[in-house]
């Protein structure tokens, strides 16, 4: 991808999300609309992915027709919020390979700390695309993007439903080869790392926890 940062501001995105924001939204309304949404956001991330030809037979006749190129492409959840992302990009890439990176953020330091990785083989030969609803401190992020890279991954794109500004400059600063897609960038982050106006904590409203 070209641009360092692509908000997607389509109006069926900012309609969904605004829901989503809402604190009156139910878990499973919030687990259904982050799947819509994800599907609209890959669109955008995946609208530069390389192409070939081969030939096919249409019930009229012969012809040299576009198919995708390459590897087939690798999607990587950052534990465990990302998870409520994958189904939405599986719906349009189903032979995508996936893999997960389990990080979670200490409360006190902000920083990350690792606690699974599994990923599919030959990242070096894939478009290996990262998900996390939230992009925040960003520290997660990059820690995320630093231990795929060290896997092999040498194109990575990063898909978020929300990002703050101090979470993109930190990637951005860490990983400025590494394009990010999001719905919204928010005012900032408070003082415990949270997004703000943000929408809370995602893992928690997607899958029901406190």
């Amino acid at each position: 991808m070209s641009e360092p940062l692509t908000v997607v501001d389509h109006p069926l995105v900012q309609h969904k999300l605004s829901i989503m924001r809402d604190k009156g939204t139910s878990t499973a309304s919030f687990r259904q609309l982050l799947h819509e949404i994800t599907q609209l956001l890959a669109y955008e991330i995946t609208r530069e992915l390389p192409m070939t030809t081969r030939m096919i037979d249409t019930p009229m006749e012969p012809m040299d027709a576009p198919v995708l190129a390459g590897k087939k492409l690798a999607l990587v959840s950052i534990l465990r919020a990302g998870n409520g992302m994958l189904d939405g990009v599986l719906d349009l890439i189903p032979s995508a390979r996936v893999g997960f990176v389990g990080l979670y953020r200490d409360e006190t330091t902000l920083q990350p700390v690792q606690y699974y990785f599994k990923v599919p083989e030959s990242l070096e030969d894939r478009l290996v695309i990262a998900v996390d609803p939230m992009l925040a401190t960003g520290n997660s992020s990059a820690a995320a993007v630093d231990l795929l890279k060290q896997a092999g991954a040498t194109n990575i794109r990063f898909l978020c439903l929300l990002a703050a500004p101090e979470g993109i400059a930190r990637m951005q600063e860490a990983h400025p080869d590494v394009p990010i897609v999001t719905a919204a960038v928010d005012r900032g982050l408070n003082e415990q790392g949270y997004i703000m106006p943000g929408l809370g904590d995602a893992g928690d409203r997607m899958f029901g926890t406190r």
